[in-house]
């Protein structure tokens, strides 16, 4: 769902990258909340998996593919504040690098894939935390349905900004039915792999998800050698769920998880136009489309410049971006996390 140039026109982009700006101003000082000991090492590393998993265009229907939007992950792994900021990095990255949604679209894509799509996937994953048992499977279950809203829900909010900005004169409704619906199929595929991947995380490391928080185990007694639930009367003997690997190691399986899946999983991807680019192509949308300004990168659509081998060269940009995304992503939390150390100064708890 990555709009090019051209889509919307100047005054309704400018529009855009105004609440963009504001409302990462309002994630960055949100973030110092969130970004913990645990989760700030965790943040830069989520940041880097959404640019590989995104490279990995799935088949959906009628010559159409599409790809994680990772707004719903990223929010339930490492908080909804820090969340806008991690997919905000990855589009920051695409469109510089890459040439992948357009510079003067970078407002419109910030607002509608990193914040529609993480307030109300965090939105519906809390409202359904709250009435379902407080467990691991219940966790994965919330992250399903969240991620699974999300996406129309960003369609929804192109199909707004389009009708209100859009550079060609096509009947809204039309837009609004083929945007949903295919995004609606879209979906099913971000919800599967958020849950997935919420799920993995869960097993291993309770503690390092943001959404888990609080999420508690019943204790268990050993009863002619199997294990049994203590007795709900004694259901106050709780205890956390335990850690089952080091941080350390979670970090280098995830970063080494999104190399091999940029570097050459990606190869395999569809070909297909995803969601946006088919319903522009359909419905004629993209008849103002503009080049990109970044259109002769080095690593423009994903390749690497005179390697003429074309998995050889997807494969290196794949690698090189989830890199460049890694450390500018790691980069932006680590100061945010030392802004939180400096607001929690000894003068400042001495006041508490």
């Amino acid at each position: 769902m990555h709009v090019p140039d051209g889509f919307i026109n100047a005054p309704t982009s400018a529009v855009t990258g105004v609440v963009a700006a504001g409302a990462i101003a309002v994630s960055l000082r949100g973030a110092r909340r969130e970004l913990d000991e645990r989760t700030a090492p965790l943040a830069g590393l989520v940041a880097a998996f959404i640019f590989a998993v995104q490279m990995l265009n799935f088949p959906v229907a009628a010559g159409t593919s599409g790809h994680l939007l990772g707004g719903a992950l990223a929010a339930i792994l490492v908080g909804p504040f820090t969340g806008v900021l991690c997919v905000s990095v990855v589009l920051l990255m695409q469109g510089i690098l890459f040439a992948d949604g357009g510079l003067t679209a970078l407002g419109v894509n910030i607002a509608d894939m990193a914040i529609v799509t993480t307030v109300v996937a965090y939105a519906v994953f809390r409202g359904l935390v709250k009435v379902l048992p407080r467990t691991r499977r219940s966790v994965t279950v919330a992250s399903f349905v969240a991620a699974l809203l999300s996406v129309p829900a960003a369609a929804v909010a192109f199909t707004f900004v389009y009708w209100i900005g859009g550079t060609t004169d096509v009947a809204i409704g039309k837009v609004a039915t083929a945007m949903v619906g295919v995004h609606v199929l879209i979906g099913v595929g971000e919800a599967a792999i958020t849950a997935l991947t919420v799920g993995a995380v869960i097993a291993v490391r309770p503690d390092l998800v943001y959404g888990a928080r609080g999420l508690r185990q019943r204790l268990k007694l050993r009863v002619n050698g199997a294990l049994v639930d203590v007795p709900a009367a004694e259901g106050a003997r709780t205890a956390p769920v335990a850690a089952r690997t080091s941080r350390g190691t979670l970090w280098a399986t995830g970063l080494v998880t999104s190399l091999v899946l940029a570097g050459f999983v990606s190869f395999y991807a569809s070909a297909s136009p995803d969601g946006l680019e088919k319903v522009a192509a359909d419905q004629g949308i993209d008849r103002k489309t503009e080049k990109h300004a970044s259109s002769d990168s080095p690593l423009a659509d994903y390749g690497v410049k005179d390697v003429t081998d074309a998995q050889l060269s997807g494969g290196l940009a794949g690698v090189i971006g989830v890199g460049v995304t890694a450390v500018a992503g790691s980069t932006v939390f680590w100061v945010v996390r030392r802004r939180r150390a400096a607001d929690v100064s000894p003068t400042a708890a001495e006041n508490v």
